[in-house]
């Protein structure tokens, strides 16, 4: 087998192959795709990054960005989309890491949806990324295969360039300090709110939020409430994410009262 071929995407035919993979992955028709062909055809043209991951010659996933705010400093990834498991998503995200470096930049933004451990776990964990901001709703209700018709929740994340590169093998275990308490428990696959009143606090989340939201959507709802009231009220507040426990759980620190 080849190795996985990274390379920027400018032609309309090369576009449309990421739209037909982004339809594929989010489970919706080309039309429905989550970016159009012309869209991407017009930040690539633009100077912005837009890149495909190849194996053995096909197209296994691809990814959007644009500059964003501060001007000369940030890459704001708009999408990413690969198959799970050989990993592409992280050839693809150290690709744009490289990418915004050679241009000067220092941070690249994204948003995901704090529900999907595995996202988490990647974000976190092998990429070294925090959360930043929660954000309510960000586009609405979407009714795809991964949204399910709820409302799209999503954590503005950051990753600071200038950090060490990604380790190939990350720790995935965070010691819990002494005092810690769980503001979201995983009970028997429901949530369960806890408290938040200590220095350290960890949110539990659901073992599979995308089959949840087929097959039992009050649950879903109820873990989307649980973790917006608890993460949002948090980073809201001021406190930082500074961990995902044990692939299950984020780990948050809330600053330390003014003596």
């Amino acid at each position: 087998m080849k190795p996985l071929e990274l390379r920027e995407l400018h032609d309309i035919e090369d576009l449309d192959a990421v739209v037909r993979l982004y339809a594929d992955i989010w489970g919706t028709d080309a039309d429905h795709a989550p970016i159009s062909a012309e869209i991407m055809r017009a930040l690539s043209h633009a100077g912005n990054y837009v890149a495909g991951a190849y194996e053995n010659g096909r197209l296994v996933g691809a990814s959007v960005g644009f500059f964003a705010d501060p001007v000369g400093a940030t890459l704001h990834s708009h999408i990413t989309g690969a198959a799970i498991g050989r990993g592409i998503g992280l050839a693809l995200k150290l690709h744009q890491r490289q990418w915004a470096l050679a241009r000067g930049l220092t941070r690249i933004t994204w948003t995901y949806d704090p529900l999907i451990r595995r996202n988490a776990y990647f974000n976190l964990v092998k990429l070294g990324a925090r959360p930043v901001q929660y954000l309510t709703s960000f586009y609405g209700v979407m009714d795809d295969a991964i949204n399910g018709g709820d409302e799209s929740d999503r954590v503005l994340t950051a990753w600071d360039l200038t950090a060490p590169d990604p380790s190939p093998e990350p720790s995935v275990a965070h010691a819990i300090p002494a005092g810690a308490v769980r503001g979201v428990i995983n009970h028997d696959g429901r949530p369960l709110l806890g408290s938040t009143d200590a220095e350290t606090v960890l949110i539990d989340l659901p073992d599979d939020i995308e089959a949840l939201r087929r097959t039992d959507p009050g649950t879903a709802r109820a873990w989307r409430l649980a973790v917006r009231d608890t993460l949002g009220g948090l980073l809201a507040d001021g406190a930082h994410v500074v961990g995902f426990h044990e692939r299950r759980s984020y780990l948050v620190r809330r600053p330390s009262p003014s003596k």
